[in-house]
């Protein structure tokens, strides 16, 4: 019983309504006899004293009276003190525990609060130093070995290329390139990404197809982190550098290629090779049935996902034109259908030259395909060889291509809306490589295997096929087919 929880009333006067039953001390409660019993009526006699008493409570003998006699009701009776006699020990270790638990946590808690409060100091750069008090983020240190070993000027030349698939030379070149496009400047929370840092941290990802956490211990930076920078470089790739070293040969530039490609393969007026591959993807959450590849997957026995990559070059293996993540349901020609060198042929853009492409492209005013239909004559066949072998150039390119960057051969983790970035840049990266003379490791090989389709109507011009006759009579009578029919 707590003296607190008594509300005493305004007049001191009368403190019967207290315990009503003291109005009434001879009424049979009918109760058994208790131990209490006796420590009871000694109480009752008390409050009956109390009552008895000088009226006038002002005094202080009689305020103390009162709450000696509170003191005495809430005390424990005989029995409850035996009790606690007898089970000293268990109260202690009570005791003991709590006060044990309560230090434990203080000293936790401390403890916790230290290392935070470390980690804020030292991030916080000193007011005199700056010239007033600065704002820092806290940001998680994490070790960064590797890249400073890398970055080094003593780092091997050899190791540089087996990690990036190029020379540091071709490395600070495409930094270089790109500064502005990814120079990001130092704020108040943290200091910015160098270029280098973030250039080397897409070129890994693209080179090895290493998981996103893989790369984040090997830089020293956060998961997704990482996987922003990969994709913010390959679309500063794709803007930057894309319409310097992917574009459609002018006038004069055609007619090297051309003579380049008639002192390879003895065929006349070819611009470029075509091709198509197809790159595995993780299924979308949209248009699924458009992206399924029906072709893989029953080669594979897995259900298989794909976009396509159509590309031409030329005779050195650089991309002069793509089209970039059409979904992979579709065929050759379809898609073909939907690219800029459809409508460069069908405006009569190309200047009279000729495209080559494999039986899964139509034949068409500036696009030479080989004959599919059976029985085919020995200048048929001849000619037929002559394209496989141009057209092999475009197949080598992506071979390359995805050979160099692994992370073509598997499925890609990344949107739909930011693969043609990804692609982009792969395709770009390739080209620079390529004219920068850089080696391919043999090591980096990529066997490449699409499954070839021919189109649905594999004739769209008239014009076309008597050009194209006229071409394999040509080879074959002047003796440009080699020496099988020669």
């Amino acid at each position: 019983m707590e003296i607190g929880s008594l509300t005493f009333p305004s007049s001191f006067e009368d403190y019967s309504h207290f315990f009503p039953e003291m109005e009434q001390p001879n009424v049979n409660t009918n109760k058994r006899n208790h131990p209490e019993d006796s420590s009871q009526s000694q109480l009752h006699n008390q409050w009956i004293d109390v009552k008895n008493t000088n009226d006038n409570f002002n005094d202080t003998n009689s305020l103390n009276n009162f709450i000696n006699t509170l003191i005495q009701f809430d005390a424990p009776t005989p029995q409850q003190q035996q009790q606690q006699q007898q089970s000293p020990t268990t109260t202690m270790n009570n005791n003991s525990s709590f006060e044990i638990d309560f230090d434990l946590d203080e000293m936790l808690s401390s403890v916790r609060k230290k290392p935070r409060r470390d980690a804020q100091l030292a991030a916080t750069p000193s007011s005199s130093a700056m010239g007033g008090p600065v704002r820092r983020l806290w940001v998680k240190e994490r070790p960064k070995d590797w890249w400073q070993k890398c970055s080094s000027p003593e780092f091997p030349e050899e190791e540089f290329r087996r990690c990036f698939r190029m020379s540091k030379a071709t490395f600070e070149f495409i930094c270089s390139e790109l500064e502005s496009a990814v120079t990001k400047k130092n704020t108040m929370l943290r200091d910015a990404i160098p270029v280098r840092q973030r250039v080397a941290v897409c070129i890994w990802r693209l080179a090895t197809g290493d998981p996103l956490r893989l790369v984040s211990k090997r830089f020293g930076l956060g998961i997704s982190t990482c996987h922003k920078l990969v994709l913010e470089v390959c679309a500063a790739i794709k803007k930057v550098l894309m319409p310097k070293f992917i574009t459609w040969p002018d006038e004069n530039k055609m007619n090297l290629i051309k003579q380049e490609f008639e002192g390879l393969f003895g065929m006349p007026n070819v611009g470029g090779s075509m091709y198509t591959t197809h790159i595995p993807i993780i299924a979308p959450k949209s248009n699924v049935n458009s992206y399924f590849n029906k072709r893989h997957t029953q080669r594979n026995q897995k259900t298989s996902y794909s976009v396509t990559v159509q590309g031409v070059v030329d005779t050195k293996g650089v991309f002069t034109d793509i089209f970039l993540g059409y979904p992979g349901s579709y065929n050759d020609d379809q898609v073909f259908e939907k690219s800029v060198m459809f409508q460069r042929a069908m405006t009569g853009n190309l200047k009279d030259a000729w495209v080559v492409g494999n039986s899964g492209f139509p034949l068409m005013d500036g696009i030479l395909v080989p004959y599919t239909h059976q029985n085919l004559t020995w200048t048929q066949h001849a000619f037929n060889e002559k394209v496989e072998d141009i057209q092999k150039l475009c197949k080598d390119a992506f071979a390359k291509v995805k050979g160099r960057w692994s992370c073509l051969q598997k499925r890609i983790e990344v949107k739909i809306e930011e693969l043609p970035g990804v692609l982009g840049a792969c395709c770009v990266l390739h080209n620079i490589c390529e004219m920068r003379n850089e080696k391919m490791d043999p090591a980096w090989n990529f066997e490449l295997f699409d499954d070839e389709m021919v189109a649905e109507n594999g004739v769209r011009s008239v014009a076309a096929v008597q050009a194209r006759d006229n071409i394999a009579h040509d080879l074959l009578h002047r003796g440009r087919v080699g020496n099988t029919f020669s």
